[in-house]
């Protein structure tokens, strides 16, 4: 009997690499269709928002826009934001702005926000925000300059500048919460509710 036990594959609202990773070795049926959405206009148009509720309103925003072209099937819409303190950090657009958002971020904690929608034909059928805590080593910018050099351009892809499945780890002393949501798919409640619905195999 397969895994997947709904009658049409799941469908990501994300083009991240590593979510779609996450997905298949969890061995579920999916597609791939990334939301074209403008996140900055949805953020301002809903006005002032914490770092919990932008992830929440954007996943579910990624959901609902796809979900709207694909009649009958889940749609996995996924966000994640990262906060230190009040402050939120969105992607470096560059290399330079990675280094300057690193040496905000190193020897204090940040948190990561994660969040999930997974929307069918106009109905949220489940949400949720995780969070985790992490805190960055006090580094060197001799330390840091070797990082960014390693890492590339692979900073630019994630909202931090790291990838803890990667290089980034190094730049880390301590981690608290769900590897998962850290990865920006909190997998085991998504998995829960599948399975409590049939599904999934369970």
């Amino acid at each position: 009997m397969p895994l997947w036990m709904a009658p049409q594959p799941l469908v990501l609202a994300s083009k991240s690499d590593i979510r779609g990773k996450i997905l298949a070795a969890a061995g579920l049926r999916f597609g791939i269709r990334p939301a074209q959405i403008d996140e900055r206009a949805v953020e301002a148009q809903a006005g002032v928002l914490d770092a919990i509720a932008a992830a929440a309103l954007l996943a579910r925003a990624k959901a609902d826009a796809v979900a709207a072209t694909q009649s009958g099937h889940m749609v996995l819409g996924a966000d994640q934001t990262l906060a230190l303190n009040n402050e939120r950090f969105s992607k470096p657009a560059n290399l330079e702005e990675a280094a300057k958002q690193l040496r905000a971020l190193r020897g204090k904690t940040h948190s990561l926000h994660s969040a999930l929608a997974l929307v069918q034909d106009g109905k949220v059928l489940f949400e949720l925000v995780d969070t985790a805590h992490l805190t960055m080593r006090d580094f060197s910018d001799r330390f840091l300059d070797d990082y960014l050099e390693m890492a590339g351009d692979a900073a630019l892809s994630s909202v931090g500048g790291y990838q803890l499945e990667g290089i980034g780890i190094h730049l880390f002393e301590r981690v608290e919460g769900d590897y998962f949501t850290i990865l920006g798919l909190p997998l085991l409640p998504l998995l829960a509710y599948l399975r409590a619905n049939d599904f999934v195999d369970g």
